[in-house]
């Protein structure tokens, strides 16, 4: 196995599950009919990625929702070069062109994540509205960094859900992108509460 930034000097391994998303400022990441086209109508000329890319670079692979992947199929030119798994019941193959690169996953999420440290997979960027939603649920989220974008879609796809109990994050930082417009927090979960 590979050592990664995640391995303390004794060999113990820290996972950490990652949420790296933009949503409206009444809490909203997509449209009802997923739609996200509202994300890229503050002009962005420099191409600004908003700390994505530093983000991508730190994780070892994805893990998302069956909504979250059709939608980035639409894309059209796959866009990951870490390895996704795709939660779903319902999905039973992945296109062609992505077999190797992506893999479909179900079951307990404790046991898939035991399943992908097993492999060497510690930094996990857990993507899409649901598949967010049931980490937090079984508390399974380490850290968070939530891009607000200035608009109140009024209804839509929420970020956030119902939770068994209440779970306490630490700020550790905001910045400020494209001129003010993006404000982008980092939050680590605090399970001194």
């Amino acid at each position: 196995m590979q050592k990664n930034e995640s391995q303390s000097g004794n060999n113990e391994v820290k996972p950490l599950n990652s949420v790296f998303v933009g949503c409206s400022l009444d809490g909203y990441i997509a449209y009802k009919s997923d739609g996200l086209e509202w994300l890229d109508k503050i002009p962005n000329p420099e191409k600004e990625d908003s700390g994505y890319y530093a983000f991508m670079d730190r994780i070892d692979a994805l893990v998302m929702g069956r909504r979250t992947f059709e939608i980035v199929l639409g894309f059209g030119d796959w866009p990951y070069k870490k390895s996704v798994f795709v939660l779903s019941n319902s999905l039973k193959e992945v296109p062609d062109q992505l077999i190797g690169k992506v893999e479909i996953v179900n079951g307990d999420l404790n046991l898939i994540l035991q399943n992908l440290h097993a492999r060497g997979l510690y930094r996990l960027y857990i993507d899409g509205g649901q598949t967010v939603q049931a980490f937090l649920k079984e508390d399974l989220i380490d850290e968070m960094i939530i891009t607000r974008i200035p608009v109140v879609l009024g209804d839509g796809l929420p970020l956030f859900g119902m939770l068994n109990n209440m779970l306490w994050f630490e700020h550790k930082s905001t910045e400020v992108y494209l001129g003010g417009q993006l404000v982008q927090s980092h939050y680590i979960r605090n399970r001194n509460y």
